[in-house]
């Protein structure tokens, strides 16, 4: 018995040696086990890592189509007769404005294009520019595709005809059109939308004063002012008007010049809402363009070359001209 203490006292040292590291290394975490998805899922697959996509591109925004007035940093305005040429007043018109060394843009009636020819080819040789009003000043807005293109290409033609070119502007009778027929216009026709910021209600004939006083105090650098060749008291207020805003240093363009003088970052027009056609006589009639706000926009002097953007239109005019003199063409609405 004494001679196996020795080997007893050396296995009892041996494991107290094992007890002793045991306790001094540290504790080792279980091994991972993979948990089982329940009975009939299948086992989904491990997510890959996430990559930083790329920002979407954005759509560039498509060309303006429409227009009733542009951002300029300059004093310039364009001058705008709708509804020639007339026999006997769109001659008196472009005298005044050969005399004065001015330009201004006829939108036509295709009808009174064909029956003036000279007319027309005079408007051209003296630099001003022709552009599309359609061929029997009708409501485009309630037209179908092809009564529309029929109404402009016929127009088209005859302004061809009379500048050996097509015109590439277009404004609607009334103000009248969709935004559906102004993308179509603009891809079928290559037309811009040409709408108006001053309206001095010649129609209604007023006066050559009145005409004159709303033109001048209404006008802005960028304007587009409307008015008719087809009137005599517009075309009586001529005179005054244009030495007016030529002393208040305006200066003009066609609208084709002015729209090349846009400013970029500032893009101040959209279509007026369509507005039905007014029977001749009527008691009532749409009121000027205002700001959305439908407060008259603020003046700005000529002098600064600056203007704030516009609002829309509210309320082009759905009017009809009264009955035209018996020595010019036959009588069209207005607008």
């Amino acid at each position: 018995m004494f001679r196996h203490r020795p080997l007893l006292l050396c296995g009892f040292t041996l494991i107290a040696f094992q007890i002793a590291a045991a306790q001094q290394a540290p504790p080792q975490p279980p091994p991972a086990t993979q948990q089982q998805p329940p009975a009939g899922v299948a086992p989904q697959a491990a997510e890959p890592p996430r990559v930083a996509q790329p920002a979407a591109p954005q759509t560039p925004a498509g060309p303006q189509v429409t227009f009733n007035s542009v951002y300029v940093d300059q004093p310039y305005i364009a001058m705008t007769f709708d509804d020639g040429p007339h026999a006997t007043l769109t001659p008196k018109l472009l005298d005044m404005l050969a005399a004065r060394k001015l330009k201004a843009t006829f939108f036509v009636i295709g009808q009174n294009a064909v029956e003036y020819p000279d007319i027309m080819k005079r408007i051209v040789r003296e630099g001003h520019e022709l552009a599309n009003h359609s061929w029997s000043h009708p409501n485009l807005g309630k037209m179908g595709d092809d009564g529309v293109r029929t109404q402009l290409q016929k127009t088209d033609e005859a302004i061809e005809a009379a500048a050996g070119k097509r015109t590439t502007l277009m404004r609607p009778p009334y103000g009248s059109i969709t935004p559906r027929q102004k993308q179509w216009m603009y891809e079928t026709f290559g037309y811009k939308t040409i709408i108006w910021d001053v309206d001095p209600f010649d129609w209604r004939r007023p006066g050559p004063g009145v005409i004159r006083d709303r033109i001048v105090n209404q006008t802005q650098p960028g304007s587009i002012i409307l008015a008719h060749d087809i009137h005599p008291g517009t075309i009586e207020a001529m005179p005054d008007t244009f030495d007016q805003l030529t002393a208040k240093g305006f200066k003009f363009a066609t609208v084709s010049e002015l729209l090349a003088m846009a400013k970029p970052g500032a893009r101040p027009t959209a279509t007026p809402k369509a507005t039905a056609t007014r029977a001749p006589g009527a008691a009532s009639d749409p009121q000027p363009a205002a700001t959305a706000a439908g407060t008259a926009r603020p003046a700005a002097s000529p002098a600064s070359g600056t203007r704030p953007p516009t609002a829309p239109a509210t309320a082009p005019r759905g009017n009809s001209s009264p009955a035209m003199p018996a020595s010019g063409p036959a009588a069209t609405p207005n607008g």
